[in-house]
């Protein structure tokens, strides 16, 4: 397979952030994903993300399996640290490394048949014990890569390309997420860069286990009718729980207005932000109400997208386990080998 690199002159006026870096200095190899795959814009949207947070290249660690969308972490931040491992088993190979190295940001991308089928026991794992990382799942129901058969979020009763029915009941990595623990769930569509964007933002900002799962319809095989997860169907009946944006660090911004009314603020960079107030009875810090939420909108046949779910106060692997504050790669001999004195105590208090 051939490979196109991207030019590496950019247009001296393109807008810099603050570390200095360009949008074009996110990017990563030129795509090899069918055209129109909604992919593409998930790997654009996670571009746009890192460069608003003027995340530093050499800090992200981006994490895939095996699928069209473990292809995709080769197609952003090309001065990122990565790794692709086999199929399935992303979930453990980012364990290792965070456990290795907490002063990197964790970013694991994955498929619905990577870690809903052959992975699935490997997301749960890594999602209940609260591993610090944004895991996004592309999901567009089908395996791509072997021509198009229903994957394990295959909603029951969607048709494939030929007109075969899926008899099969889905998974919903959603509320598994929910269930097994993870402090921060959201849902959005490869389509809607608005919502995508910054979810993806606040999911890095994020400590603890965020999990977001990407409607991302294959423009191959699963964008036609009949398919529950096509551009059509998904615009239809998408049913958004709140509008998002994230804020810097900065003097406070107060605001004032009623529930369901629109408001418009202008922020410390002078742009405009529309904010979307909910209902009162909506708070995405309750997690049972969530659940049901998730649950009702499913029964109506609608997708719920947004933020679900967040833990303000999650803490992650390395609070729990107590773990050094420096890299594994960075203690010297002193703390690699303390001593027979500190080998006995610690032999002690397991007694």
């Amino acid at each position: 397979m051939t490979f196109i690199a991207k030019p590496r002159l950019h247009h001296p006026l393109l807008k810099a952030n603050g570390l200095g870096f360009t949008r074009r200095d996110y990017e990563g190899k030129v795509s090899t994903l069918c055209a129109g795959c909604g992919h593409d814009s998930i790997s654009a949207a996670i571009i746009q993300a890192c460069y608003d947070l003027e995340v530093l290249p050499h800090r992200l660690a981006k994490m895939s399996g095996i699928g069209c969308s473990s292809k995709t972490p080769d197609y952003f931040v090309g001065a990122s640290h990565g790794f692709n491992s086999v199929h399935g088993r992303m979930p453990s190979v980012l364990t290792g490394a965070y456990l290795a190295n907490r002063e990197l940001i964790y970013l694991g991308v994955s498929g619905d048949g990577d870690s809903a089928s052959i992975g699935l026991g490997q997301f749960a794992h890594s999602i209940r014990r609260g591993i610090n990382m944004t895991y996004i799942v592309e999901n567009n129901g089908v395996y791509g890569l072997t021509k198009g058969q229903f994957s394990a979020t295959a909603d029951k009763g969607s048709k494939s390309k030929r007109g075969v029915a899926n008899t099969d009941e889905p998974i919903d990595l959603v509320g598994l997420a929910l269930h097994l623990g993870a402090t921060f769930v959201g849902r959005s569509f490869s389509g809607d860069k608005e919502q995508l964007v910054p979810l993806i933002k606040a999911a890095l900002h994020h400590k603890g286990s965020a999990f977001i799962d990407v409607i991302s319809p294959c423009i191959q095989f699963n964008n036609h009718k009949g398919s529950t997860k096509s551009f059509d169907y998904v615009r239809e009946h998408n049913a958004t729980v709140n509008r998002l944006d994230v804020i810097e660090d900065g003097t406070e911004i107060l605001v004032d207005y009623a529930p369901g009314t629109v408001e418009l603020v202008t922020q410390h960079d002078g742009s405009t932000l529309r904010l979307s107030k909910l209902p009162t009875d909506y708070d995405p810090t309750d997690k049972i109400a969530a659940s049901m939420r998730l649950q009702l909108h499913q029964a109506r046949g609608e997708i719920l997208t947004g933020l679900i779910y967040i833990d303000p106060a999650a803490e992650d692997l390395h609070h729990h386990l107590g773990t050094v504050q420096t890299p594994l790669n960075g203690l010297d001999d002193a703390a690699l080998i303390p001593g027979a004195k500190v080998l006995d105590r610690l032999n002690a208090s397991l007694r």
